[in-house]
This record gives C-alpha cells, sequence and structure tokens, in this order.
C-alpha cells in the first residue's frame, strides 16, 4: 500500500512537471533548481525499484518523465539488467540518444551476469569510445567466469596501467581463486603496485580454503589494515582447519578491536561452537547475539539451532526454534536433522509432518536420517511418496543401504536410477565405490571406475578419494597409489585414504613416508590421519616410532588421542612383547577401554602365551560383549596349550550353556555378475552335492599329482 502511495506521489509531481514544461523557457532559476531536483529523485527512485525488483513501477516513473539525462537512461538500464530483462535492455541502451561509458559498462555487466553471454559483452567492450576501470574489470570477470583465463591475461596485460591496481588485478585474483589456482593469485598479488584491503583479504582466504593457515597468518599479520571480511576469512580458516583455540583467539581479538563483527563471522564461530563440542563458548556467543541484537537475522538463528542440535541440546534448540519470530525452510530443516542427530528420530518425524513447506531438502534429510539410525524400510516408504525425486534424494537412499552394509541392495537401486535417466552425482558414485569395496568385488569397482570415466568426474576429488579407498580394500594397492598420484591437490581425506590403504595391505613403510611427504607439503593431520600411522607402525614393528608419533598428538598437533589410538598402541606393543607397557598405557586411559582395547591386548597375551593377562583381557572383554564368542575361544584354547585342558573344557561348556556361537567362517565368488556366498559348516547350498564332488575330485587329483611316481 505504501509502495503504490509513494509511486501516485510521482506521478503527481510528473503532471505538474508537465505543466511547467510547457513555459519551460519562461522558468526562473528557481523552477530550474526544483526540477533539477525533481530528476534526481525520479533517478534515485528509479534505482530503488530496480533494486526491489520492481520493474514496472521503475518503468512507469521513467517513461512519464518529460526530461531524462544520462543517468535516468543508465538507471533504467540497470533496472532491466538487476532483474534479468536483456531482451529490454539492449533495446534502451539501443534507444540512449547519448551512450556514457556508465551506459556501456552497466549493459557489458548485464550481459555476463545474466545470460554469460561473453561474446556479446566483448563486442559492446571493442565497440566503446572511451573505457575505465569498471569497463576492463567488467570484462575480465566475465573472461574468468567462462574459464577464458587466457583472454582475461591477455586483457589485463594489455590494459592501461594505471587502471590495473587495484580493481582489475582483484578482478582476475577473484577468479583463479574460485577454480582454486592459488599459485596465479600469488603472482598477480606480487606484482601489484597498488593492494587495497580487497586484494589483501582475497590472499587471506585463498590460503585459508586450501588449509593453509599459517600462511595465511603471516599475511594476516602483514596486512596494513583489515575489514570484518579479512578477519571472518582468518577465523573460518582456522575452524576449518580444526584449530579451534586459534580462531576462538583470533574471535576474541577482533572483539577487543575496532572493526565490529557481523552476522556472518558470529555464523562461524557458532557454527564452529557446534562441530568442536564447545558448549560454554556456544552459550556465551548465543548471548552475545542477543547483545548486539541479531536475534531477528535468520541465517544467524538458524546456526544457533543447529549448534544447539549438535552439543546435544536439542531442547534448547526446540526452544530457539519457538521464539524465532520468522521462520524459513532452512529453520525446520535445521531442527528436523537436531532430532535425528539426537536419536529423536518419532520428534523429527512428527515435526516433519507439520511442516508446512517441505522442499526437497526437508524429504531427503528425513530418509537419509531413518536409513542412517537402521530404518531403511521408512526411509523407502518415504522416498516413494516424494512429490519429486532428484539425484540428491536418490543418493540418500543409495548411501542408506552401504550404511546399514546392504550393498547388492545399494547396486540394485544405482541401477534403477541410471534406469530412470538420472544422472548421478559424485555421491552417488562414491556410495556404490563404497559398496564395492565393502564387498570387495574388484570388477565392479572397475565397471564403476569407468562409468565415472564416461561422466568425465575421474578428476573429482571426492570421487578419486573413493576410487582409491575401493582399490585399497580390494587389494589392488597399486592401482589405488596411481589414482593418487594423480590426484591434482590431494586434501587430507586424500592422504588419509592412502595412507590407510598402505597400511591395511601391510606396507608400513610406505604409509610412514607418505605421512612425512603429507606433513612436508603443509597439510595438517587429524585424528585418522594418526590412526593409519600408527597401523603403519603395528604392521612394520616400529615401537620406538610408533610411540613418538603417538605423543606427538597432543604436544604437535593439540589431538587428544581415542580409544582406537590406544588400541592400536596395545596392539603394537603387544605384539613387540611389551605386556607391561600395554597395561600400563590401559592403565593411564583418560576414559574407559572399549572392546577394541581388551581384544588387542587378548591377541597379544595368545601370541605370548601370558595366561594371566588373557584371562585378565578375556573377562574384561566379555563383560563388555556377553555374546561374543572370541574370548571363550582363545581363552579355552590358550588353556589348552598351557597344559590346563580342564580349564579349557569347563570354559567351552559355559560358552555352550550361554548359547554362544562362533560366527562362522564365509567366502564369496562372483560367477555371471552373481555374487555366491559360502559359510563354513552350511550346507543348505542347492548344489552342495555338486560342489562336494567337485572339492573331492580337485583334492583327489592334487594328491595324486604330489604323490611320487
Amino acid at each position: 500500500m505504501l509502495r503504490k502511495r509513494g509511486v501516485g506521489l510521482v506521478y503527481k509531481h510528473l503532471s505538474r512537471l508537465n505543466i511547467f514544461s510547457r513555459h519551460y523557457s519562461n522558468c526562473s532559476t528557481l523552477k530550474t533548481r526544483q526540477i533539477t531536483n525533481f530528476l534526481v529523485y525520479c533517478n534515485t527512485q528509479i534505482s530503488k525499484h530496480g533494486r526491489k525488483g520492481n520493474v514496472e513501477q521503475a518503468e512507469a516513473i521513467f517513461n512519464r518523465m518529460p526530461r531524462k539525462s544520462t543517468v535516468s537512461w543508465t538507471a533504467m538500464l540497470t533496472a532491466y539488467a538487476q532483474n534479468g530483462q536483456i531482451p529490454k535492455a539492449r533495446k534502451l541502451f539501443n534507444e540512449i540518444p547519448e551512450r556514457t561509458v556508465a551506459s556501456y559498462n552497466a549493459m557489458i555487466s548485464a550481459c555476463i551476469k545474466n545470460n554469460g553471454n561473453v561474446d556479446e559483452a566483448y563486442e559492446l567492450f571493442v565497440g566503446m569510445p572511451e573505457r575505465n576501470e569498471v569497463s576492463y574489470a567488467a570484462m575480465i570477470t566475465g573472461f574468468v567466469r567462462r574459464g577464458m583465463f587466457d583472454k582475461a591475461e591477455e586483457l589485463y596485460v594489455n590494459m592501461p596501467v594505471k587502471w590495473r591496481d587495484p580493481v582489475c588485478s582483484n578482478a582476475l585474483m577473484s577468479g583463479y581463486l574460485k577454480v582454486g589456482r592459488l599459485e596465479e593469485v600469488a603472482r598477480v598479488f606480487e606484482t601489484m603496485a597498488e593492494k587495497d584491503v580487497v586484494s589483501w583479504s582475497s590472499m587471506v582466504d585463498g590460503f585459508c580454503k586450501k588449509g593453509r593457515v599459517v600462511e595465511a597468518r603471516e599475511i594476516f599479520n602483514k596486512m596494513p589494515q583489515r575489514n570484518v571480511v579479512t578477519w571472518t576469512a582468518m577465523i573460518d580458516g582456522y575452524m576449518k582447519a580444526d584449530w579451534f583455540e586459534d580462531g576462538f583467539a583470533l574471535f576474541l581479538s577482533m572483539r577487543r578491536g575496532v572493526v565490529a563483527v557481523n552476522s556472518t563471522t558470529l555464523t562461524t564461530v557458532i557454527e564452529a561452537c557446534g562441530s568442536f563440542c564447545r558448549y560454554k563458548e556456544g552459550f556465551q556467543l548465543h548471548g552475545l547475539v542477543s547483545r548486539l541484537g541479531f536475534d531477528c537475522d535468520i541465517f544467524l538463528g538458524n546456526s544457533i539451532i543447529t549448534m544447539y542440535s549438535r552439543l546435544g541440546f536439542v531442547d534448547e534448540a526446540n526452544k530457539y526454534f519457538c521464539m524465532m519470530g520468522k521462520k524459513d525452510v532452512v529453520s525446520w530443516n535445521a531442527l528436523i536433522s537436531g532430532y535425528i542427530h539426537n536419536d529423536k528420530i518419532e520428534e523429527a518425524c512428527r515435526l516433519f509432518e507439520r511442516m508446512p513447506g517441505k522442499d526437497l531438502v526437508s524429504w531427503t534429510t528425513m530418509i537419509a536420517g531413518l536409513s542412517n539410525k537402521g530404518n531403511v524400510d521408512k526411509s523407502i516408504q518415504l522416498f516413494k511418496m516424494m512429490p519429486e525425486k532428484d539425484d540428491v534424494a536418490w543418493t540418500a537412499v543409495i548411501s542408506g543401504f552401504v550404511n546399514n552394509a546392504q550393498y547388492e541392495e545399494a547396486f540394485c537401486w544405482f541401477i534403477e536410477m541410471l534406469q530412470k535417466g538420472l544422472r548421478p552425482n559424485q555421491m552417488t558414485l562414491s556410495s556404490v565405490l563404497s559398496a564395492s569395496a565393502g564387498l570387495a568385488t574388484l570388477d565392479q569397482g572397475s565397471q564403476i571406475h569407468a562409468h565415472v570415466v564416461k561422466m568425465d568426474l575421474e578428476f573429482d576429488l571426492s570421487v578419486q578419494n573413493s576410487l582409491v579407498s575401493m582399490y585399497s580394500k580390494c587389494g589392488n594397492v597399486i592401482d589405488a597409489y596411481q589414482i593418487f598420484r594423480n590426484i591434482k591437490e590431494p586434501n587430507i581425506v586424500s592422504f588419509n585414504t592412502m595412507i590407510t590403504g598402505f597400511a591395511q595391505n601391510g606396507l608400513g613403510e610406505e604409509a610412514l613416508n607418505l605421512f612425512r611427504k603429507m606433513k612436508y607439503d603443509g597439510i595438517v593431520p587429524n585424528q585418522i590421519t594418526f590412526l593409519g600411522v600408527l597401523s603403519a607402525c603395528t604392521h612394520v614393528g616400529l615401537v620406538d616410532e610408533g610411540l613418538t608419533y603417538f605423543k606427538s598428538m597432543k604436544s604437535l598437533y593439540n589431538i587428544e588421542p581415542g580409544p582406537d589410538h590406544y588400541a592400536c598402541m596395545v596392539d603394537l606393543l603387544g605384539r613387540a612383547g611389551s605386556l607391561d607397557e600395554a597395561i600400563g598405557l590401559i592403565d593411564s586411559m583418560p576414559f574407559k577401554p572399549h572392546a577394541g582395547v581388551w581384544g588387542a591386548l587378548l591377541g597379544a597375551s595368545r601370541t605370548h602365551l601370558s595366561l594371566d593377562l588373557a584371562t585378565l583381557a578375556a573377562q574384561h572383554l566379555i563383560e563388555l560383549e556377553p555374546d561374543n564368542a572370541t574370548p571363550y575361544v582363545i581363552l579355552s584354547n590358550l588353556y589348552s596349550v598351557v597344559g590346563k585342558n580342564r580349564d579349557g573344557d569347563k570354559l567351552r561348556m559355559t560358552k555352550k550353556l550361554k548359547g554362544i556361537r562362533k560366527s562362522p567362517g564365509c567366502s564369496w565368488i562372483t560367477v555371471k555378475d552373481k555374487v555366491h556366498l559360502f559359510f563354513a559348516g552350511d550346507k543348505s547350498c542347492l548344489d552342495f552335492k555338486e560342489v562336494e564332488v567337485t572339492l573331492q575330485t580337485i583334492s583327489k587329483e592334487m594328491r595324486e599329482l604330489d604323490s611320487p611316481k
């Protein structure tokens, strides 16, 4: 209503101005000033309506103006461009009585931003009677958006030097940053004669996104001035690199300085609090949000919901959700994800049912949540109810089967997805590659690899990492390493996958060498890295090196060792016969040992015939996993080895009375694209008699070949 009244007021003034225009030659200086002021007012209104998407109102004002300036034409042209109406913009551009640099720049920017027509933009650029730095910056931006970096560089080199820095250099740097070419960004930066805060911020942001936070901080410290974007980029870089303490300390330093935090800064730190389980800092930040008056910021509110959910305070997340004056679909999805994350599936389902405007993310979140919690059947029912399905939803279903070790089902749904004509995305292919790894079916994995090549995704980092994992788990570590070497810029996941692959295949030295290369390349290891490294030390028997790496987790990288790291160390010490040291390490653990720790000690005790320690480990293992037959079997066998057959018989009888059965051994073969499973002692196979006769025949022939003639 107010908008219509404002437009009507403009019309009222315009009608009066029409009367004035009849006698324009006799107007006084005062009237001329009034007309000029009103012209400025109309131009401002056109720009305002254009920014708000009210093109019709802007047109109405523009068309009724008795006198238009170049600014008027440019304002209307920009309004069309901002709202994607390129044909109207081009028509208006052709009608402009006197084109200026601003008019050309507006039209060039319109071509680049809306339809990516760089050729048309360049044709306009070439035809400009004169240019300025904005013209060159717009054209360079157009080239880099299309990936035409050679053209962008050519234009950059040949442009007048006085306009190169900092605007055009920043445009070229921005293009290189978006495609991850940090070396080119650094090259342009070093040659700049004049650097502004945007130039410096681009360097900080670029190094942070590559995980090179130490170098980013060096650049940050050298900056002559910093703005909120720079501070936020550096803080986010620390958080993304898992350096929470440094990131939060920098945030506190920012709060003490002259640059005020904004909602983006707060969102970055709040999300980090949720990711790193820092509930005290998270509560304080929530209070800071209220104190700074950001309560009405929906984006920030959604981050608070996510933070509380990750911290396990889903009731607090729900309270904040209910208090929000305005919610969007992200708010609902954030709380649904929070309920699922905290194993409150029923609450998530109820919230999903009363959600007013479900989008694809809402449906997919519920499908993935149900399948990840083991309720695959219900997730499939929900999937079938979806009004429309995209590749992400299909991927959620396939990943659900993979997460529940239903690998054959995952392949069936993948094939159905292809038959429906949907193009798999990177996550889809990564999931089916994980299914291949789970089944250890190298042939199927190779077929998926061929599919990856056909889809031109062989250089996608997530797919490459999945291929490395698949080949490693299938025992083909040579091909796994070949793919790893072809990764242009391996990340922490790439190195972790290859290090673990080497370790799992008994190549401990290769794993440790790769770990040293990883550190040399400036990539900071994480908990998963050290699991692979400690496992490698176990395979090679490097006790001293393993202890050194274990201690360096806390001292050098501020990483608290977890239960699995302790299990690796117990296994390493146990295999080396250092059983007393292994027990001492278990006693020093800051948390209760899990089954893996006692299992490692039990295995080492059997190897070194230590009955006392085996008994201790078996007792703890039985308490943690009462239905696990392994401790009974190992301990009873050890009793027999040391001559205590009666104790061994008692233990076997106890196991039998409790109804505990050892999981049978399993093997499988693939014949005509079908997997055939064989379990020890299982005679249910339809062709069992034929298989038995064939095996007896083979055994007989082997004995005959082996016997002396």
